[in-house]
């Protein structure tokens, strides 16, 4: 009996550090595949596993308890990771406490929607390359899934190279005898006569208030790329028409810019529509010409906030680096006297008046708007190749991204504003 109890006790001294033991998966500089890390905090999240998102440590660094299955999967994946024993997780909370640093906890695996047409478009969504690549999954929704009501089966929803002002990306002037451009205005213009509108511009009027409906009650938003600008764009023109003839067959309403409501939009405000259909540009938003100008050598810089008392922007400024590329896109970023005030600027090109990536709350709901198309490419053309995520797997632009994938997967109290 006595041995029996003595054997007892030499197996519980080698449990307790088995069981105080934690797993990091650190973000900084250290890491060899950032953007796969995501994915093994969305695959814990989905078998029910508690993540800890370890805000300005180490570049966001998580924690786990320690297992076996999460160190099979860090290692099929090509994530790097310690073991941590009991006392240096202790160290690393102290630490937390004691700076700019902070600890939240990711409760579940947000079920994500990307809002993509059903047929093959002549670009890439980087949202798609990056949830792809991460290996995170997620359902493909257009027009006629929105107006179903099907927004409700999820907790995030991704937009991103759309035109909501029904004027087809705004290519007359340069793509209208493609196939591609003929196709797609056919392939939207069959969409609205099957839900009984008039024009596209109507069926997009109507798909962008019901996912602003879905912001309200409690949802995410986050948009790239023409997505950002001509969804408030859209929004403001309700009840008017800024469309030219050229795309649906009737004039605009005179003195149309003069008529704009800014209350019905989210990001944006004081803008102007451009009303000449030959002009790659809907409104004065876009920085684009201004970015187009200052050529691939510029960068935009994320702002650093208290990870304590705004736990929000914080999350959704993760990275390794303060200093991203700029990149290119149909909406580059935006000027800063159409950005709304009560917006929370996350990232800008210092020295200009270019917002590159801000965020902000409606209702119940957020929404986080990030300019440009594709955070590894400085000018993505009509038809070149999807960018090969493998070969920038440590990319501090699509970290962005996959930030606000695991945004809606914080505790609720956290996500307070």
């Amino acid at each position: 009996m006595r041995r029996a109890c003595a054997l007892g006790c030499v197996l519980l001294l080698f449990a307790f550090p088995v069981m105080g033991q934690r797993l990091l998966v650190y973000m900084d500089l250290a890491q060899t595949d950032h953007l796969k890390a995501y994915g093994v905090a969305y695959w814990a999240l989905q078998r029910g596993w508690s993540v800890e998102w370890l805000l300005n440590y180490r570049g966001g660094s998580f924690m786990f308890d320690a297992s076996q299955e999460i160190e099979r999967i860090c290692n099929l994946r090509g994530v790097a990771y310690s073991i941590l024993a009991g006392s240096d997780a202790a160290d690393i909370y102290s630490a937390i406490e004691e700076n700019n640093m902070e600890v939240i906890l990711l409760e579940k695996a947000p079920k994500i929607a990307v809002y993509i047409p059903p047929h093959h478009e002549p670009w890439d969504d980087a949202v798609a390359l990056a949830l792809d690549y991460a290996e995170v999954p997620y359902d493909r929704i257009w027009d006629a899934d929105v107006l179903a009501g099907e927004l409700a089966k999820y907790d995030w929803l991704h937009l991103h190279h759309e035109d909501f002002t029904g004027q087809f990306g705004k290519f007359y002037a340069g793509y209208r005898n493609a196939d591609w451009y003929r196709e797609e205005v056919q392939m939207n213009e069959k969409m609205a006569r099957t839900l009984g509108f008039k024009k596209v511009s109507d069926l997009k009027l109507v798909v962008a208030k019901t996912i602003k409906e879905y912001v309200k009650n409690g949802g995410f938003l986050f948009a790239m790329c023409s997505a950002t600008d001509t969804y408030d764009v859209a929004l403001a023109a309700d009840g008017i028409d800024i469309v030219p003839s050229v795309f649906d067959g009737d004039p605009t309403t005179p003195a149309c810019n003069d008529k704009l409501n800014f209350e019905n939009t989210l990001a944006f405000h004081d803008f102007e529509v451009e009303l000449n259909a030959m002009v790659y540009e809907h409104s004065t938003i876009d920085t684009y010409l201004e970015s187009t100008r200052r050529g691939p050598d510029i960068y935009f810089t994320l702002f650093e906030f208290s990870a304590k008392y705004d736990p929000v922007p914080t999350m959704l400024t993760q990275d390794h680096v303060a200093v991203i590329n700029e990149f290119l896109g149909q909406c580059c970023g935006y000027h800063a006297r159409t950005v709304k005030p009560g917006c929370i600027i996350l990232g800008e090109v210092e020295g200009t008046d270019e917002i590159k990536y801000l965020h902000g709350k409606l209702g119940r709901g957020f929404f986080t708007f990030l300019g440009g198309h594709d955070p590894e490419d400085y000018a993505h053309r009509i038809g070149d190749p999807p960018t090969r995520l493998e070969l920038h797997k440590n990319s501090p632009g699509y970290r962005l991204i996959l930030n606000n994938i695991l945004f809606p997967a914080a505790k609720k109290k956290e996500l307070k504003t």
